[in-house]
């Protein structure tokens, strides 16, 4: 069941990414900094990003998505499927 994590910003967000239509993989996070937002959001590794900001990362490349999560300032809203 999908759900909406929000972090509040600015960067570092704290997890990285793989995956992307690029590679014809989803967006999956791989990787966790311990003490981090992305931390404290209860995020874990193998989480899969169905969503950045409201948009469908469906058919989104791996350097869009970078791209997407760097331009979040205030706010980073993620919806995830676990």
């Amino acid at each position: 069941m999908p759900q909406n994590v929000i972090l509040q910003g600015p960067a570092p967000w704290g997890f990285r990414l793989s995956g992307g239509i690029d590679f014809n993989q989803p967006l999956i996070i791989t990787r966790i900094t311990p003490g981090s937002k992305a931390s404290a959001a209860n995020l874990v590794p193998g989480d899969v990003i169905i969503a950045i900001d409201g948009r469908s990362t469906e058919n989104m490349t791996h350097n869009d998505a970078q791209e997407r999560i760097k331009a979040a300032v205030h706010q980073l809203s993620l919806r995830i499927e676990r």
